[in-house]
């Protein structure tokens, strides 16, 4: 399959431009976020990857439009300052977050519930959304039914079901034990490939950041620098495999330089 970022005219989603954060707590000033420059195209997955601490959740909530900047330019859409605000964007946390006393299929109904949107067309969205990430039979059970992995994917569904233009995700595989990981890594590739969303995914494993990414970006250790963002050119559809290639090897030790590890 040909790399969507590589799809004939990709057109910018997110740019970013030295862009800087500083927290203000207790009369101090401490810097989160000091330069960042990146610049996200339609289509792609681009993998944030840096030291715990650095600063790549803060860069996603920026883009989320959760904090704002205090240095530098954002702009998230084409030519647009920002999406509609809780219409274009959808995220995925960490922890799935799944409401426990709602059944799989209304806790993936919820975003579109909050905005509105017609009940019946989101219901089959979500429907079509959860057998696209391998729990179609969950639907009606409990989250407290379903593994950690599978409660994860209801929680990408939700992000989903109101046909967001990007998708932000914070860490979400670093709570699994490592075998589900890779596992959801197979899938999230999948789920890439077939929503054709644009992706922003942070997470601290280097090889994660390369084997999921069509770019990945690379954070310096706190306050957040770009130190390295570069076109992740292996081929799709991806397996595990790829892990033991030089070519995944050369981009790894790509990443441990920039972060001093070699």
């Amino acid at each position: 399959m040909t790399d969507v970022s590589s799809a004939a005219g990709p057109q910018p989603i997110v740019s970013l431009q030295n862009v800087r954060k500083v927290y203000r707590t207790g009369g101090r000033e401490v810097v989160a976020v000091s330069d960042v420059t990146l610049t996200i195209n339609e289509g792609d997955l681009v993998s944030i990857v840096g030291p715990s601490g650095c600063g790549k959740t803060t860069v996603l909530k920026i883009l989320a439009g959760l904090h704002d900047i205090d240095g530098g330019t954002v702009s998230i859409g084409q030519g647009q300052e920002k999406f509609v605000e809780g219409r274009d964007v959808g995220m995925v946390f960490q922890q799935p977050l799944l409401l426990k006393w709602r059944r799989i299929i209304d806790n993936v109904m919820l975003p579109a519930q909050i905005l509105g949107l017609p009940a019946k067309a989101s219901r089959e969205r979500a429907r079509d959304l959860l057998a696209m990430v391998g729990i179609a039979d969950s639907a009606d059970k409990y989250p407290y039914e379903l593994s950690g992995g599978m409660q994860q994917r209801a929680a990408i569904a939700r992000a989903l079901v109101h046909d967001p233009k990007l998708v932000l995700m914070d860490e979400p595989f670093g709570a699994l034990d490592a075998i589900t990981r890779e596992k959801m890594n197979l899938e999230m590739l999948r789920i890439w490939e077939q929503s054709r969303k644009t992706f922003v995914l942070v997470t601290h494993g280097i090889q994660e950041a390369i084997f999921l990414g069509s770019h990945c970006a690379v954070l310096t250790a706190g306050p957040a620098r770009m130190a390295d963002h570069f076109k992740v050119d292996i081929p799709h559809p991806r397996n595990l495999d790829v892990k033991t290639s030089e070519e995944f090897g050369g981009y790894v030790r790509r990443v441990y330089g920039q972060l001093n590890m070699e």
